[in-house]
């Protein structure tokens, strides 16, 4: 039989996880493990677009939802926590009519 997961250990699966999962989503070739234990900003070095964090949040809150038994709504804020710490920058983003990149 398989020994549980602490808390801890399990808390760190789901950020591996929903790492891996962004970077898939945003066609990344790169996974946790190649960013764990870096202390930079490794987060600005890739992007995806809305449309690629629309389909994170939403992976992300039916994992939340299964794996850790939240309401679809504590999973959707916990999401939003998540894409803020970890969350990839967006390449789209647009003010008035002009992108900022420009």
């Amino acid at each position: 039989m398989a020994k549980r997961l602490t808390r801890e250990q399990r808390n760190q699966q789901t950020v591996t996880d929903l790492i891996n999962k962004m970077f898939e989503i945003a066609g990344h070739d790169v996974t946790y493990d190649d960013i764990k234990d870096r202390k930079d900003n490794w987060f600005h070095a890739w992007t995806m677009t809305w449309e690629q964090n629309d389909e994170w949040q939403a992976w992300g809150k039916k994992y939340l939802q299964k794996n850790h038994r939240l309401s679809a709504k504590m999973a959707e804020r916990e999401m939003g926590m998540i894409s803020l710490m970890w969350g990839l920058k967006f390449e789209d983003i647009v003010t008035g009519d002009k992108p900022i990149s420009e």
